[in-house]
């Protein structure tokens, strides 16, 4: 895992993020990451080649959000996503970690431990879900 934090943006994490957001946004998304010390934009490299990434804003002490988590389809079922939410547990000592989804991504955060709840439908046809992750190991440190 690597930190991202060039200025330009790669074609390459620029396909990846179109994996956890619309393509209009990108490019914002991006330099937020790069202007806010508590936005964070991670990549996993095999070989080389950015397979994946995770980015996540700190919402104070030991809590995060996460914005965008992608891994290419090429890579998919291979615990890419899960190793990604380990490392920002671990490095940022993580003990609430939040996450909004669709029905999309939902069973893969179920599989992760997250608490699912649905927030209705948040724009027409498409159903969004709130997502709690309490990690058991950090409670009480």
């Amino acid at each position: 895992m690597e930190e991202l934090n060039s200025s330009k943006i790669s074609p390459s994490v620029f396909k990846l993020l179109s994996f956890a957001t619309s393509e209009k946004n990108i490019n914002e998304e991006y330099r937020m990451y790069i202007k806010l010390p508590t936005r964070k934009l991670y990549g996993y490299f095999l070989d080389s080649e950015i397979v994946g990434c995770i980015g996540f804003e700190l919402l104070g002490q030991k809590r995060c959000v996460i914005k965008h988590i992608a891994v290419s389809p090429s890579h998919r079922y291979r615990k890419i996503g899960s190793e990604m939410i380990n490392f920002i547990l671990e490095k940022y000592s993580l003990v609430y970690v939040l996450a909004e989804t669709d029905n999309d991504a939902i069973n893969f955060y179920r599989k992760y431990g997250f608490e699912i709840k649905s927030l209705g439908e948040k724009y027409p046809g498409v159903e969004r879900f709130q997502c709690i992750f309490k990690n058991k190991s950090k409670l009480g440190s």
